[in-house]
Order: C-alpha cells, then sequence, then structure tokens
C-alpha cells in the first residue's frame, strides 16, 4: 500500500489548474495534505475553483508570459515557501485537418503546449537547484509517442515535450531534482470533448491522472502512462513496422476520431474557447 506521508506539507504548483486534469490533481495532493497553488489563464475559473476548494494560493497565470509566471511563483514561494513541486499541466488541443489551422492557432498550441513547460520547467529549476531538491512533472500524451490524423501540431507539441523532459532528466541527473512525464490517453475533459476514443481504449478519468502523479511524488519515474492498457498498446505500436502500426490504427479508428467522428455540437464551447485569441 502506498505511503502518501511523503507529500504532506510539500509546496505544489500547478498550471492550468482551473479545470480539468489541473483541478483533479490540485484536489486529490490537497487531501494527501500538500500545500496548492493553481494558476491558470482563466481569471475567473481560477477564483472560482480555488475558493470553492480553499486552495492556499490561486491567480491569474499566462504560462507564456515570462512576466507572469515569474510573479506567480514569486508570490507562491512569498506566501508558502520554497516551491517542491511543478506540475506543467496548462495545454489546448484543438483539432482539426493542418492545412486549415489559421498560423495564429499553430503559435498558440506551440506557445502553451511547448514553451510554457520550458518557461515554467527553466524558471522552477532555478530555485530547486540551489536547495538540490524539487521535482518537475510535465504533462504530456500518449499522443508524444504516436500519430494521430487531426491533432498534428499537438502531436507535435507533446512529442517536444517528452524530448525536453527526458533530456532535463540527464542533463540534471545528479543535481537532486527529480524530472516526470505524465502520458495520458484521451481523457474525460472538456480537453477530450465531443471526442470517441477508438476501439480497445475507453477515456481515462482525470482522477486517474491525478492518482497517477500522486505515486510519482512517493515513487518518482521518469514516465507514466495512463491508462496502463493504452500505454501498453501505444508502446507495442511503437514496436511494429510503420506500415503494419499505421493500418491497425486505422483499424480501430484513431484516424477518424478526431476528424470525421468528432461531435462538433458537444466539441463547439471547448473550441471557442481555445481560439478565442487567434481571431
Amino acid at each position: 500500500m502506498t505511503d502518501f506521508g511523503i507529500i504532506r506539507g510539500k509546496v505544489v504548483v500547478i498550471t492550468g489548474g482551473a479545470r480539468g486534469i489541473g483541478l483533479a490533481t490540485a484536489t486529490a495532493l490537497r487531501a494527501h495534505g500538500a500545500k496548492i497553488a493553481i494558476g491558470d489563464v482563466d481569471e475567473v475559473a481560477v477564483k472560482e475553483s480555488g475558493s470553492a476548494r480553499d486552495f492556499e494560493h490561486y491567480a491569474r497565470l499566462d504560462v507564456t508570459d515570462q512576466q507572469s509566471f515569474t510573479a506567480f511563483l514569486d508570490e507562491v514561494e512569498r506566501r508558502l515557501g520554497p516551491i517542491d513541486v511543478l506540475i506543467n499541466n496548462a495545454g489546448i488541443m484543438p483539432t482539426g485537418r493542418v492545412v486549415e489551422e489559421p498560423d495564429a492557432l499553430t503559435r498558440r498550441i506551440l506557445d502553451i503546449n511547448v514553451y510554457g513547460v520550458i518557461l515554467g520547467s527553466k524558471l522552477a529549476l532555478a530555485r530547486m537547484l540551489p536547495r538540490r531538491s524539487g521535482h518537475i512533472i510535465n504533462i504530456a500524451s500518449l499522443a508524444g509517442e504516436t500519430h494521430v490524423p487531426g491533432l498534428a501540431t499537438y502531436n507535435a507539441s507533446k512529442h517536444a515535450v517528452l524530448g525536453f523532459t527526458d533530456t532535463l532528466r540527464e542533463e540534471y541527473r545528479d543535481s537532486g531534482v527529480s524530472f516526470s512525464s505524465v502520458l495520458p490517453t484521451l481523457t474525460n475533459t472538456d480537453l477530450g470533448s465531443g471526442v470517441t476514443a477508438p476501439r480497445l481504449l475507453r477515456p481515462a478519468e482525470p482522477e486517474e491522472i491525478a492518482d497517477a502523479i500522486a505515486n510519482l511524488l512517493v515513487r518518482p519515474r521518469a514516465k507514466v502512462r495512463v491508462t496502463r492498457v493504452a500505454g501498453t498498446i501505444s508502446r507495442f505500436f511503437g514496436l511494429l513496422p510503420q506500415d503494419v502500426a499505421d493500418a491497425l490504427g486505422r483499424s480501430l479508428g484513431s484516424g477518424r476520431a478526431f476528424l470525421d467522428d468528432v461531435d462538433a455540437g458537444a466539441r463547439k464551447a471547448y473550441e471557442e474557447r481555445v481560439r478565442s485569441d487567434t481571431k
């Protein structure tokens, strides 16, 4: 049985913490005794979520803006103490064919999903290295180990997160700071709204991702895949010849899941929100 006592008292910062995986993780770690600071670009949502759960700190955070990120971390450390854990969770996942993707949206995906992770990791690492202690957890995706039609730029961003996190782990191997990637499958959050998972893959619940992160804090690992079945399938596909893997993926519906099979009505609100700053 896992002893989560090690989490008690840790100062944990979670980006994109107003909803979805971020909020589920904040809630779970708070239950284990952590001091929680959530940031989100949606100021109204982050204040509602933070106040409703009485988190220690909650405020607007734009992960693409160095001044915003620095000020947020400064305030966390002023109020709660040195940051023990940073969870770079903020990310967006618009769907559609890449040729129809506006350039502004492409840049927004990369700014949030890649630059935001790099920026947050740099800022947190600079604070953790002098103490020779800390843990940076970057939320990637199983899409970062494969390729899914309809998610070209998102796939690229998550491949980048995996490569970046793996490199940090080696670059700072003897620093006392741990680095982990979390690779969820399609998850039942706003980000996955209107999308039906390919055959053999059930969507994960955000609480499952939160539980995996809690376990990482007790026993750090380089990568954790959620769900276990989806992670096993992903790794199995990676061992197959490319044409065989592609054909098998198409037979399971991966070629349509984020394109022709998307319920546009159910997904409309999410797509409008993540595209709102690109018009």
